[in-house]
């Protein structure tokens, strides 16, 4: 896309969810600016999902729209097919997608947790299931899931966030065991307080505190977060799997 980038995943399909905006809306651009053609997955938000697709091709990338709901197992099955079938390959899968509805477990609503897992774990569960079906028959393929510095460290109100990234790191482990002697390597990223929409709206004091806590002493960037997922969907990492790579500056070691 820029003039001087290598492109290390020239002729890939890549499929990043949850990609319409903040973290995933960076990986789908850095992937793109590899070389990829990238599937922008978004549930509701058109509007957002469009303008990074836009965003991808005026920078000189290829990008297409993947409608779907992660929650839903059979639409992402469909959809992935889909893919598959137009483009004849499926070489990265990343996880993005995901949600927090944060509250005290004494008054957490039981749809509320459920919600999560749907998202947050089965959707991760649904999506390598159907990718893993054309990564098997090529026997080649990669898969990143954006886990959360939470999963390791815990966080006070955010016990079915933090529970089902963990989930997910299990995950990653359990088929990276499973794929890889089909040469598909399952790794993990788990960022830690990263510069986005999310944390923009959290009051000054909020931010303040969070901060005090990483020893580099800033917030992350979804653009380096975005680098080492690209890292591990790329040759580089060829001989990595099964690992959870943290984003944090620090926060939690």
């Amino acid at each position: 896309m820029s003039g001087e980038r290598t492109t290390p995943l020239a002729g890939r399909v890549a499929l990043v969810t949850g990609a319409s905006r903040g973290i995933g809306r960076a990986i789908a651009t850095e992937l793109a600016a590899r070389g990829a053609r990238v599937a922008v997955n978004y549930r509701s938000n058109e509007e957002a999902a469009r303008s990074a697709v836009a965003a991808i091709a005026d920078a000189g990338g290829e990008a297409e729209l993947a409608p779907f709901d992660v929650a839903d197992g059979e639409a992402a099955a469909a959809a992935i097919a889909g893919l598959v079938d137009r483009h004849g390959r499926l070489d990265v899968l990343v996880n993005n997608a995901g949600i927090a509805l944060d509250g005290l477990i004494l008054r957490y609503k039981a749809a509320d947790w459920q919600r999560i897992v749907d998202v947050n774990l089965s959707g991760v569960f649904h999506c390598c299931k159907a990718a893993a079906r054309a990564m098997v028959r090529a026997r080649s393929g990669r898969i990143v899931n954006v886990t959360s510095v939470v999963s390791a460290m815990g966080n006070a109100g955010q016990a079915p966030y933090a529970a089902t990234k963990a989930g997910v790191e299990g995950l990653t482990r359990a088929l990276a065991r499973e794929l890889a002697s089909r040469a598909i390597t399952v790794n993990a990223i788990a960022p830690g307080f990263i510069d986005t929409e999310m944390t923009e709206a959290l009051p000054a004091a909020a931010r303040e505190a969070y901060l005090a806590q990483v020893p580099l002493g800033r917030l992350g960037t979804a653009a380096e977060v975005a680098a080492a997922v690209a890292f591990l969907a790329g040759p580089d990492a060829g001989y990595i799997t099964g690992h959870v790579l943290a984003v944090n500056g620090g926060l939690y070691m």
